[in-house]
């Protein structure tokens, strides 16, 4: 599983572009850059609609005054609902980046995945956030429970950079 002080693996990521969904080099969103990436179970379940995004929504321009340059929101989910997702919570006004890890390639690379039957949920990723500085992760806040969205919110991250 990924730790403080880990570089990130590369993966390709995907995101609605203006001409439909494009490919996203994880490198390319962190290299000489402060990129928060915090990612969430699914799209439009409980938790992750009602508490992890808007905390991130709350927070973006004092993320923006600690000079991150993106904040990036993470889910195995097609880029099309995370589209859709972005703009129903109102993330993407706000300026939140919304990714899709869908084959969960970087969510397996960094020790993240999880499977959750009972409810629907297969190869999906565990609540964190995490702080990356040129491709380095300085902080990491992961959520014992993934129902749970404390640490990881926008409100903990804030509180240990």
């Amino acid at each position: 599983m990924i730790s403080t002080g880990d570089t990130l693996p590369e993966a390709t990521l995907i995101q609605m572009g203006t001409n439909g969904p494009e490919e996203v080099r994880i490198s390319d969103k962190t290299k000489g850059r402060k990129v928060v990436i915090f990612a969430v179970p699914g799209a439009y379940t409980g938790t992750c609609t009602t508490a992890h995004v808007p905390s991130f929504i709350r927070t973006k321009k004092q993320f923006d005054a600690k000079g991150v340059d993106e904040i990036l929101c993470l889910s195995v989910n097609d880029p099309f609902v995370m589209q859709a997702w972005g703009q129903s919570t109102g993330a993407t006004e706000a300026g939140l980046t919304m990714v899709s890890d869908a084959a969960a390639e970087f969510t397996k690379a960094i020790g993240m995945d999880f499977d959750a039957p009972p409810v629907g949920l297969f190869a999906r990723s565990k609540r964190y956030a995490m702080l990356v500085e040129d491709g380095k992760v300085t902080v990491l806040n992961m959520e014992e429970n993934p129902g749970a969205c404390e640490i990881s919110a926008g409100e903990g991250l804030l509180d240990v950079i």
